[in-house]
């Protein structure tokens, strides 16, 4: 039976590397409760497994404890493209990253370029070349239709595949549904 996360994570894949970035800001889902990156080593395991981290880089409570707030951050970023304001603590966060793990324009020795951070390895890089997809998504045009549900009991990011990027709930006929019950109920009991 696939599963409603599952369900979603089909319908709403972002293109190319903007995937990862979709899938680290729903390691947390409000729906059910849980968190694929709970502490520091269900934080390795998830790194690891998308080739963001080596086998043997261990990960400290500090790291984790970033990554969940880059991971918020990215999150609140998201949801100014669904018309929210901006966070400026969100934004904040990610330009700190940004400076710490010198994600720049780096040149390859065949001339092509791309946002990168400074190589060393370790949860700052990782985390730095979350940033950069990020960037580069911006750059390309494709960040704006990244977006996430305005349902505060559920907040999942999506990619907006919409011909116009009119997008605005992870699923309609779940979120959008509810939204739109609620609102008639209110107008109704008035």
């Amino acid at each position: 039976m696939v599963t409603k996360s599952e369900q979603r994570r089909k319908q709403q894949d972002a293109p190319g590397a903007l995937e990862t970035v979709r899938a680290f800001v729903n390691t947390r889902d409000l729906e059910l409760g849980t968190d694929e990156v709970s502490d520091a080593g269900r934080l390795r395991d998830w790194l690891r497994a998308r080739d963001l981290l080596d086998g043997t880089t261990a990960v400290s409570d500090g790291e984790w404890r970033r990554a969940v707030e880059v991971r918020e951050a990215l999150r609140a970023l998201a949801r100014h493209n669904t018309g929210q304001a901006a966070d400026p603590d969100a934004s904040e966060t990610l330009d700190r990253l940004s400076r710490d793990a010198g994600v720049r324009l780096r040149y390859a020795p065949d001339g092509t370029s791309a946002l990168a951070p400074r190589p060393g390895g370790g949860v700052l890089e990782a985390l730095g070349r979350i940033l950069a997809i990020v960037g580069t998504s911006t750059l390309d045009g494709t960040w704006r239709r990244f977006k996430v549900c305005p349902a505060e009991d559920c907040l999942w990011a999506f990619y907006d595949h919409s011909r116009n990027r009119s997008g605005t709930w992870c699923q309609m006929s779940e979120c959008g549904n509810r939204a739109k019950a609620r609102t008639y109920r209110r107008r109704h009991t008035s």
